[in-house]
């Protein structure tokens, strides 16, 4: 296990920058995920800490190492991609022995780790069977088990549920961090959902364009996001990003506000009050999501279902005055 240290890295194709100056310190065993949407530089920032491109500036260390011009296999990092890329004649066990082997590793070590992964991630039952044999949860656990048994000084995942149906895509989430805990092996893991983002990291990487938008913790950049993108970006459903004057809260800033923040009436104490018109309501069973609208402009509130409320209804709604979020509409940094 080891730390892992971005130092102003940029890396450019044909003259256009795909990550710029990006400075970040993971710590020994934390689990750090990139996120941000398609195109933004996260897989590339990871790639090149594997060492499948090439740093244009910048240095990236992996403990005290720099490694930038290390090549991938001395690196001492496993990498788990979208893709499960398992070797299809042969048998799981094989699979997981595979690189243990290229690397002429006495064959009781290479039985020792390959069953201590086959423990830890349930696949004892599965050693002898193929991956046409395999549903694909089972094949992402044994491209998983491939990275454990290297025992490396970091694990980097690219992805890797991204092929997984939704409920699976739970399940194997909860494994990954369970397995991350039981392991502590420094993680960085790459992902466009940032719902992913939320529940997996120990701190959260937005990345847009190729530059760092903000580092924190899930909490941090939920309740105190620095600028517009990253408030639009975390949180499901989305912050409102509104004019500031469409809820009554002075002109000349965009404010943004969650749905889950919104509430019926008038509210108590320091709150903003403001009518708008419900447009469509989606029952979620505990909740409810509503779509309104205030001046033409679209609002969403996120509300219990005991006062359960239809299209076309004018209501009144609030926000505590400490929920709302100001940002300057020129920079979109946020602004107390």
């Amino acid at each position: 296990m080891a730390s892992v240290s971005y130092d102003h890295v940029t890396k450019r194709f044909d003259g256009t920058a795909a990550v710029q100056d990006f400075t970040v310190q993971v710590a020994d065993g934390e689990f750090l995920v990139l996120v941000g949407p398609s195109g933004c530089g996260k897989s590339t920032a990871l790639r090149m800490l594997a060492g499948l491109e090439e740093v244009t500036e910048g240095r990236i260390l992996i403990g005290d190492r720099a490694v930038n011009n290390l090549a991938p296999g001395a690196r001492d990092v496993a990498m788990v991609f979208q893709s499960y890329a398992l070797y299809p004649h042969m048998t799981v066990y094989d699979n997981l022995a595979f690189g243990l082997r290229n690397k002429r590793m006495p064959k009781e070590e290479v039985d020792r780790r390959v069953r201590r992964a086959a423990e830890i991630l349930d696949l004892g039952k599965l050693l002898k069977r193929k991956p046409k044999q395999l549903s694909g949860g089972q094949r992402q656990r044994v491209a998983l088990g491939r990275a454990i048994v290297r025992e490396p000084a970091a694990f980097l995942m690219d992805e890797p549920l991204s092929n997984l149906d939704a409920q699976l895509r739970v399940a194997t989430r909860a494994e990954i961090l369970k397995l991350q805990r039981s392991l502590g092996t420094t993680t960085i893991y790459v992902t466009h959902d940032q719902v992913e983002a939320m529940t997996m990291g120990d701190r959260i990487a937005v990345m847009r364009d190729g530059l760092l938008q903000q580092i924190g913790t899930p909490e941090e950049l939920y309740t105190n996001p620095q600028n517009v993108f990253v408030a639009g970006f975390i949180g499901s459903p989305a912050m409102n990003l509104v004019p500031s004057d469409v809820v009554d809260a002075g002109g000349g800033r965009i404010a943004g506000f969650r749905p889950e923040h919104v509430q019926m009436g008038a509210g108590r104490g320091d709150a903003l009050s403001f009518a708008a018109t419900v447009e469509v309501v989606e029952y979620l069973g505990d909740e409810q999501l509503v779509h309104a609208t205030r001046k033409d402009t679209p609002l969403q509130a996120k509300l219990p279902v005991e006062e359960r409320v239809a299209p076309g209804e004018e209501l009144t709604f609030s926000i505590p005055r400490e929920k709302l979020r100001l940002f300057d509409p020129e920079t979109e940094e946020r602004v107390s």
